[in-house]
């Protein structure tokens, strides 16, 4: 077997009081492709700077083989002083390296190098970071969250790119499917010591789960014996002092190797509050289009989202996935078509850049604002009070947290922070832009259960391929013109039905993600209902209902456009206003009942 490249041994870290790395050992070989693994705060982006040379450990030792080339990915790019992007990648380049090489890879991730750094969002960073890293070709590759902020033809890019490479890695990433596809080994970092396995990601969660149950199962014999002993020290006899006070060394290691091996802090606890029940017809687009001048970026749209349905939307960043977003809740008027939404909606909406958290409020006020409490220590969460230090603990915040600024938390925190804002708001239409970046696996898979039991709606944006898979039961993708098309269930189900997107690279879809991952279900032998006289009268009535309501909804408008209305007659306003949200609400039923009787009508037709 060839020397180790890189070589942590016995690294001791401890940042402020609490020791984070106790004793954490790596060993980078060539070829390896290792997978760094654990939970947020666990101290996985701390052994890499180690790794890298950038942090000093309080202990251990770090060796590198004299003259192999180690490059490091940061999570948070640092691309100050210097000109261009160019410039910034051609930085990192050594003696005898490609210069074409900087310019050909950013072309590739979509950059032309004349980028000036201080314009550039956080995607663009990231690339040019990448571009940086990748252009030495080094020995070593240290990659912390390469695939945050990059968009699916990004992502399938570079899975490329770090395939074709000979280089070794250490690879942090919450991408399940990117892991999966690139890692021959795993470090698990748990409670400061890492631990190795030799196979790839697909075995993580199965030799963690054997690992925790037999260190349980060893805790629990190591606890009774430390029982025993105890009793000894307390009544046994005092004879023979030489071998008794060998034993109380004995019990004082025992207690020691029983504390070691006390399980991981308990994990995040998920749970949506959960809102009245939607009407069934959650929100129906007709023949939506929206353009911002020459372009546009939906095209006669047409789609229905029933109650229970987790539909994600795909594409490149560009495509238009916000706005679609946008079109589909109403918060943005299409140019043609109309939208929809159903009765009785209750929406709860996390952002993809969080910028719903205050930087400069504490998490505790943050969490109590969530129920428009700001400033008391109780959140409601499903009807039920909780001390906000509680509902800290089950997003992974220690008490000692509840006092610090948003503005300083990690972007692992923030994340965990929306997700805890988010799920404390009562609602049945859950929208999702990006909730995986910056969470652990571990929450990430609470947040996959969580949303696959959620009783509500679901449209979420995300570029996890696995995520997407575990969660949607739909998915609507960017075809290309502002064409999108539906297709059935999540990503998997989506290229066995249409093979790779046209914005994908070509090549870049493993034949084993063109298979679907579970069988298509049995139709329904169940008889299809029969609409009654009651249906079928109410289907004749409500087309002309809603014309009158609509009317009705004309003329309220109309009366409350009068600018003087409100000083003249205050309470006419006031009567005309509410008589306007009333007419609202009763259309939105008429209209959701009508569709409900439609589609049933069609439905019984085709059969």
């Amino acid at each position: 077997m060839a020397p180790p490249l890189l070589f942590l041994s016995d690294i001791f870290l401890t940042l402020g009081t609490s020791p984070l790395l106790r004793g954490a050992e790596i060993a980078v070989s060539p070829g390896d492709r290792l997978c760094l693994v654990g939970r947020n705060g666990s101290g996985k982006s701390t052994l890499l700077k180690v790794a890298a040379g950038l942090l000093p450990a309080d202990s251990g030792q770090r060796f590198v083989q004299p003259g192999a080339t180690v490059r490091y990915l940061p999570q948070e790019p640092d691309l100050a002083g210097f000109e261009t992007t160019l410039a910034y990648v051609e930085a990192g380049l050594g003696p005898g390296d490609d210069t074409h090489r900087a310019r050909t890879l950013l072309e590739a991730l979509g950059l032309t190098g004349a980028e000036d750094p201080a314009r550039l969002s956080g995607g663009e960073a990231r690339r040019a970071a990448l571009a940086r890293v990748l252009a030495p070709q080094p020995d070593i590759l240290l990659l912390d969250e390469p695939t945050n902020h990059l968009d699916l033809p990004a992502i399938a890019w570079l899975e490329q790119e770090l395939a074709s490479l000979r280089s070794a890695m250490v690879l942090i990433s919450h991408d399940r499917r990117l892991l999966e596809s690139l890692s021959r080994g795993i470090v698990w970092l748990d409670r400061g010591t890492a631990r190795r396995l030799d196979r790839g990601f697909a075995h993580f969660e199965a030799w963690r789960d054997d690992t925790l149950e037999q260190e349980e199962k060893e805790r629990h014999k190591l606890d009774r014996k430390l029982v025993m002993e105890e009793d000894w020290l307390r009544y046994g006899v005092t004879a023979r002092r030489k071998r008794n006070v060998r034993r109380l060394s004995d019990l004082h290691e025992l207690r020691a190797k029983t504390k070691q091996l006390r399980g991981p802090a308990g994990g995040p606890k998920l749970a949506a509050t959960e809102g009245e029940i939607s009407g069934r017809m959650v929100m129906v687009a007709e023949g939506v289009s929206k353009s911002f001048g020459d372009r546009t970026v939906v095209r006669e749209l047409d789609t229905r989202v029933l109650r229970g349905d987790r539909m994600g939307i795909i594409g490149a960043n560009g495509a238009g996935k916000t706005t679609l977003l946008n079109l589909l809740t109403g918060a943005m008027p299409p140019d043609q078509g109309v939208v929809k939404l159903g009765a009785s909606l209750q929406m709860v909406t996390l952002d993809q850049r969080r910028d719903s958290l205050d930087p400069t409020a504490t998490l505790a006020d943050t969490l109590t604002g969530a129920n428009g409490r700001r400033g008391g220590d109780q959140v409601i969460v499903n009807g039920q009070a909780r001390h906000v230090i509680g509902y800290m603990k089950d997003f992974l915040f220690p008490p000692e947290q509840a006092r610090t600024p948003v503005g300083v938390l990690s972007g692992g925190e923030r994340g965990r922070l929306a997700l805890a804002v988010a799920l404390a708001k009562p609602g049945n239409l859950l929208v999702l832009d990006e909730p995986t970046n910056d969470l652990d696996l571990e929450t990430l898979e609470l947040l996959q259960e969580l949303l696959a039991d959620y009783p509500g709606t679901v449209l979420l944006v995300s570029h996890d391929r696995d995520f997407i898979d575990r969660v949607c039961t739909s998915v609507l993708v960017a075809e290309g013109d502002g064409r999108w098309q539906d297709y059935a269930g999540g990503w998997s189900d989506m290229l066995a039905q249409r093979g790779a997107p046209p914005w994908l690279p070509v090549g870049s879809t493993p034949a084993r993600e063109a298979k679907a991952r579970s069988a298509a279900p049995a139709p329904s032998t169940a008889p299809a209902r029969k609409m009654s006289f009651k249906d079928k009268h109410a289907l004749e009535q409500l087309p002309a209902q809603m014309e009158k309501l609509q009317a009705e909804i004309g003329r309220l408008q109309t009366r409350l456009a009068d600018p003087d209305l409100y000083r003249r007659d205050p309470a006419a306003f006031q009567k005309a206003t509410d008589a306007l949200t009333r007419a609202g609400g009763d259309l939105a039923a008429a209209e959701e009942r009508w569709l409900e009787l439609e589609m049933l009508r069609e439905t019984l037709e085709a059969s």
